[in-house]
C-alpha cells in the first residue's frame, strides 16, 4: 500500500476517516517530523465527479498552502491504486471538540479564532477557490494553538473578482450548508461566509441557528432561514456580534457580507471588545 511512500515517511496510526480519504500520522525520518497523510483509495471512488475531486484537492492545497491558516501541502505521492497527500500535522483539538468541551465562547475567546478562520476563507476567496464545507470538523489547530482550515476534499474553482464564475451542487454538512446550496440553484462563494457565520453563531451560543430531529428537518430550517437570537443562549452576546451575524447568515446573497467586508466590520477589527450586553 505504502511502497513508493515508505521510502521518504514512516507511516504511523490511524488519526481519522472522511468521504474520500483516511488520514494518518507519518514521520519524516530525513528531518525528524510528524506529519499528516491523507490517503485516498482510487477503487472506492464512485464516478468521474470524484476523480475530479481527486485530482483537484492537491492542486488547490498547493495553491493556497502558503497562508498561515491553511493546511500546508509538502508533498504528493500517487500510484494506480492510491493518492497519498502529506500535510501539516494538527494534533490539537479541532473546534468541534472545544465547543464541546467549552459548551461556549465568551466574545473575547471567539474573536481570534473566529478571526483567523474568515482571514483563511477571504485568503482562499481572492484566490478564486470556495471550500464549501466549512464546519468545526474542518478548523484544525496546530501545536502552536494557530487555527488551521483542512479539508478541501469539496473545494471548487470559482475565478477571481466579482465576475466569478458560479458553482453549482449539492455539498456540505447539515447546519453549516447555505440555503441556495440545498435549493438547487447555482451559488457563488458566499457560501462560505454564511457556513462560517453558523460556527461563529455556535461559539457565541452553544446551540445552532437551524435545527431539527433530521438531516431533512435540518435542511428545511436552512432554507427557512428564520434567524433569531433566544434570549437564553444571547442575552450576554453584544449588539455588534448580533448584527455581524445577521449580515452573514443572511439569506439574501446579494446582501449577505463577503469574507473582506466581514473581516472589516467592528466587532472582528475590535478583537470582540464590544461590551458584552447584560
Amino acid at each position: 500500500m505504502f511502497q513508493t511512500l515508505n521510502n521518504d515517511f514512516q507511516i504511523l496510526e490511524e488519526l481519522g476517516r472522511g468521504r474520500f480519504g483516511t488520514i494518518f500520522r507519518c514521520f519524516s525520518p530525513l528531518s525528524g517530523e510528524f506529519f499528516a497523510c491523507k490517503t485516498i483509495s482510487k477503487t472506492h471512488l464512485i464516478d468521474s465527479i470524484d476523480q475530479e475531486c481527486l485530482d483537484k484537492e492537491p492542486k488547490i492545497l498547493n495553491l493556497l498552502s502558503n497562508h498561515p491558516n491553511l493546511t500546508h501541502l509538502h508533498k504528493v505521492y500517487e500510484d494506480d491504486k492510491y493518492l497519498h497527500i502529506i500535510m501539516d500535522l494538527c494534533s490539537g483539538e479541532d473546534l468541534f471538540d472545544r465547543i464541546s468541551r467549552s459548551g461556549f465562547f465568551s466574545e473575547r475567546e471567539a474573536a481570534p479564532v473566529f478571526t483567523q478562520l474568515i482571514g483563511a476563507i477571504a485568503h482562499c476567496h481572492r484566490m478564486g477557490v470556495a471550500h464549501r464545507d466549512i464546519k468545526p470538523d474542518n478548523v484544525l489547530f496546530d501545536s502552536w494553538g494557530r487555527l488551521k482550515l483542512a479539508d478541501f476534499g469539496s473545494a471548487e474553482w470559482f475565478g477571481d473578482g466579482d465576475e466569478g464564475v458560479k458553482m453549482s451542487g449539492i455539498v456540505g454538512t447539515p447546519y453549516y450548508v447555505a440555503p441556495e446550496v440545498l435549493m438547487g440553484r447555482e451559488y457563488s462563494e458566499k457560501v462560505d461566509v454564511w457556513s462560517a457565520g453558523v460556527i461563529l453563531y455556535i461559539m457565541l451560543s452553544g446551540v445552532p441557528p437551524f435545527y431539527g430531529e433530521s438531516g431533512g428537518e435540518i435542511f428545511e430550517a436552512v432554507v427557512r432561514g428564520n434567524l433569531r437570537f433566544p434570549t437564553k443562549h444571547f442575552r450576554a452576546v453584544s449588539t455588534q456580534a448580533k448584527d455581524l451575524l445577521r449580515k452573514m447568515i443572511c439569506k439574501d446573497v446579494n446582501r449577505r457580507l463577503s469574507a473582506e467586508q466581514v473581516l472589516r466590520h467592528p466587532w472582528v477589527i475590535n478583537g470582540g471588545e464590544m461590551g458584552e450586553e447584560t
